[in-house]
């Protein structure tokens, strides 16, 4: 009981004073899969700063991409 306060705690901490996009998806995958090698609180901790750390690549990524029309496509076209 004590392990999953933590768990908890330490992710809603981790949520609030970072704003870590990722982190909670991050932190549930990192969480289950440190359980199976008994290690919850470690792989919460690690599964949502790298959780954070994809989301925030993804970001730069879609910022540097121009955005443009699809091929084939006028722009303003409607496809029904």
């Amino acid at each position: 009981m004590k392990t999953w306060l933590l768990f908890v705690g330490l992710t809603l901490a981790m949520t609030t004073l970072a704003e870590a996009k990722g982190c909670l998806y991050g932190a549930l995958s990192g969480g289950v899969a440190g359980h199976f090698v008994h290690h919850t609180v470690t792989g919460a901790i690690a599964g949502c700063y790298m959780g954070h750390h994809i989301a925030h690549q993804k970001a730069r990524q879609e910022r540097q991409q121009p955005t443009t029309p699809a091929q084939g496509q006028e722009s303003g076209a409607r496809t029904y």
